[in-house]
């Protein structure tokens, strides 16, 4: 019968996403450690060039790993939104150079507005500066999705790995929704491809 057929489909459904949502949270909770050759750490709002604190928690989990050693680059993403003065990735690199990361350990790219487009970018930068392992470093909900369009934009013999922010300020039913929210586009972008989904952020 048709609507046995519809049923069984309707359950795969329900099936896939439920194993996805877990993956994100799974995930969400590794924290990778040095040594590796470059931090990735995604953009998040700035407000003329001061961090958000969204930003911030990011940028604060990467000078961690930095200060623990056996980091030689940490890359900062994120272009700007119309008006703004400043990109993300220069917000976020003279935080860091204020938290004490040399300026010339930091790399740029400051160009794209997604997840997916900052991730074209980081790909070039790792081919130019012979990098062969990074850790993505963003906030749980979006650890999964990060990692995986780093895996399949950068590619080759780079290791991927990623390490959670553990001071989200995105806690609570706002990370609850977030993590269904990243599930559905996990879901979506390993049929469809992440480049189909990469207005999403």
């Amino acid at each position: 019968m048709w609507w046995r057929r519809g049923l069984i489909g309707v359950a795969l459904l329900a099936a896939y996403l439920l194993a996805t949502l877990v993956q994100v949270v799974v995930v969400g909770r590794q924290h990778a450690q040095p040594p590796v050759d470059a931090l990735v750490v995604m953009g998040a709002a700035q407000y003329d060039g001061r961090p958000s604190p969204q930003l911030a928690a990011r940028l604060d989990a990467a000078v961690a790993l930095w200060s623990s050693g056996g980091v030689e680059w940490i890359i900062v993403t994120g272009g700007s939104q119309p008006g703004d003065r400043f990109t993300e990735a220069a917000a976020s690199h003279r935080y860091l150079v204020d938290a004490g990361v040399p300026a010339a350990a930091i790399l740029a790219e400051d160009s794209g507005t997604t997840t997916y487009e900052s991730m074209q970018g980081v790909a070039e930068l790792v081919v130019a500066n012979d990098i062969t392992s990074v850790v993505v470093v963003t906030d749980p909900h979006h650890a999964l999705r990060s990692r995986m369009i780093a895996e399949r934009s950068i590619g080759g013999t780079v290791t991927v790995g990623v390490s959670s922010t553990t001071t989200s300020v995105i806690t609570g039913w706002a990370s609850a929704r977030r993590h269904v929210v990243e599930a559905a586009g996990v879901a979506v972008g390993r049929i469809a491809g992440f480049r189909v989904l990469s207005g999403a952020g």
